[in-house]
């Protein structure tokens, strides 16, 4: 049976292309995906991000031309989590859109959690992104 899936958005007054580029760069997570990373590095040719669950590893799809941002994040136990998320084009703006799947075993209350985390990185990637 699929999971329960919640799909964030956030509109950004930023070029697809921008936001892309942006989003794309590992080393800027720190600066919006709070839930994620808050430090971020290259270990023998891996992303490797220190998180709230401990060291996890960070890999994106490869760089692609129809905004597919998609990045499996591995945790120290080894299960991984792929999080499916696009960057569309909306006139001369964008919206990022982040795919949540609830996690085997999540409650109602940690999926509700883990949905106000996301809505309020992508929050903090609009404010990141419109600011500079």
């Amino acid at each position: 049976m699929p999971s329960e899936t919640r799909h964030l958005s956030v509109s950004i007054d930023r070029p697809a292309a921008t936001v892309y580029a942006w989003v794309r760069d590992p080393a800027h997570l720190p600066q919006w995906a709070a839930g994620l990373a808050s430090g971020i590095r290259r270990e023998r040719g891996e992303w490797v991000a220190d998180s709230p669950m401990g060291r996890v590893l960070v890999r994106f799809v490869p760089v692609n031309e129809y905004g597919v941002l998609d990045h499996d994040v591995v945790l120290p136990d080894g299960t991984t989590t792929t999080n499916p998320v696009r960057v569309l084009a909306d006139g001369a703006g964008s919206e990022v859109v982040f795919t949540l799947r609830r996690a085997a075993g999540a409650t109602a209350a940690e999926f509700d959690a883990d949905t106000a985390a996301v809505a309020a990185d992508l929050e903090t990637l609009k404010r990141v992104l419109e600011a500079g």
